[in-house]
């Protein structure tokens, strides 16, 4: 069993509950990105922003590895930021446009 933390885009969330499931179904822990009722960087002040992006580098702190939920290979700024974050803690990335067709 890995445990593994789900990032991406949040415009991926069907995509990210699906991979979530088969991933989980294969025994794996999964870590995802919290559901917040407000949408969007600009619904959230300054300080809540930080915070948010804090509890998630502390999801990738306990988990062997990140997955990345790269749709049509989009990789935004948080989720490029969270890659190099799981790097630099020499955690194993995985990406969605890989596994998708192989589970």
């Amino acid at each position: 069993m890995k445990i593994i933390t789900v990032c991406g885009s949040y415009k991926f969330k069907d995509e990210m509950i699906q991979i979530t499931e088969k991933m989980t179904l294969m025994g794996n822990c999964m870590l995802t990105p919290n559901e917040l009722t407000r949408h969007g960087k600009d619904a959230y002040t300054k300080d809540e922003a930080l915070m948010i992006d804090k509890m998630h580098k502390e999801k990738i702190k306990l988990s062997d590895a990140i997955l990345v939920v790269n749709v049509n290979g989009y990789i935004g700024n948080s989720t490029n930021s969270e890659i190099e974050y799981a790097k630099l803690l020499n955690k194993e990335v995985l990406y969605y446009t890989d596994l998708i067709n192989n589970i």
